[in-house]
């Protein structure tokens, strides 16, 4: 089977900044790393791979420091790994972004499956993987937090909801979003550390996936950051002293928004 796993380059850092005349991160400087999400999709599609047969690429789409996500994948065990890479990409939103990834995933043809982390730690949108779902126009399993079974034709996933868990059975070629529940991402095995060390992408650009400018960056994107702005910071709570039928009393009328009659 042919399994495909999208990944991201996300800041690791908390104190992300924004480009305010472009609405997009500003990434220099910042120390990256693989999204944490997407090390689940990883490990789902290196295990049925195991138990099935076949092959895992990753694909990550950003500038040429990307790689380094590629690599780390690599080392975890994937096959091979596809750079996007291209200055028409820049200024993505999700809708761009899925619409560039799902070209990359006809190029590679007879894909069963891609796998996503649920969301990307620095937009946490949970948009990617539904809209490379609704660009190839393939189902979708969104929120996956276990896959019971899977076999040529299908999978049987756990989809995990507020009122519970949904068993759904879909139909391949799917594209799935894993949350953390799913499994536990395995550990680079020297062999995969070797591999890593001699590793190179293949690199596509825009003209690669026969992508026109109005169909991906900034001019493909139908979202705009109009502009960004930081909450304010909350104020300090109170302490309150008291015997507990005192405490009870006054937490009662805190939460139904009577403390200034105390």
């Amino acid at each position: 089977m042919k399994f495909v796993v999208a990944v991201k380059q996300v800041p690791d850092t908390a104190e992300v900044r924004i480009d305010h005349e472009r609405g997009t991160l500003i990434r220099d400087g910042v120390p990256s790393i693989l999204n944490p999400f997407d090390t689940y999709a990883l490990e789902e599609a290196l295990k049925w791979r195991d138990t099935l047969g076949g092959t895992v690429t990753v694909i990550t789409m950003g500038p040429p420091q990307a790689e380094a996500v590629l690599t780390e994948a690599i080392s975890m065990g994937a096959d091979e790994g596809i750079l996007l890479t291209d200055r028409a990409f820049a200024g993505s939103d999700t809708w761009a972004t899925s619409h560039t990834i799902a070209e990359a995933v006809r190029k590679i043809t007879g894909v069963d499956a891609v796998f996503c982390g649920k969301q990307a730690i620095d937009g946490d949108t949970a948009q990617t993987g539904p809209g490379i779902a609704a660009s190839l126009d393939w189902p979708q399993v969104t929120f996956v937090g276990r896959v019971r079974e899977m076999t040529d034709r299908s999978m049987v996933c756990e989809r995990y909801v507020e009122t519970g868990i949904q068993v759904l059975r879909v139909t391949l070629p799917a594209v799935i979003t894993v949350l953390k529940d799913a499994n536990v991402p395995r550990i680079p095995s020297l062999r995969g550390k070797m591999r890593a060390r001699t590793f190179k992408p293949v690199a596509w650009g825009a003209l690669d996936l026969g992508l026109t400018p109005g169909e991906t960056g900034l001019e493909g994107s139908p979202t705009k950051v109009v502009t960004t702005a930081t909450p304010e910071a909350r104020a300090g709570g109170s302490i309150h002293r008291g015997t507990p039928g005192e405490l009870a009393s006054i937490m009662a009328d805190l939460l139904l928004g009577r403390e200034g009659t105390r």
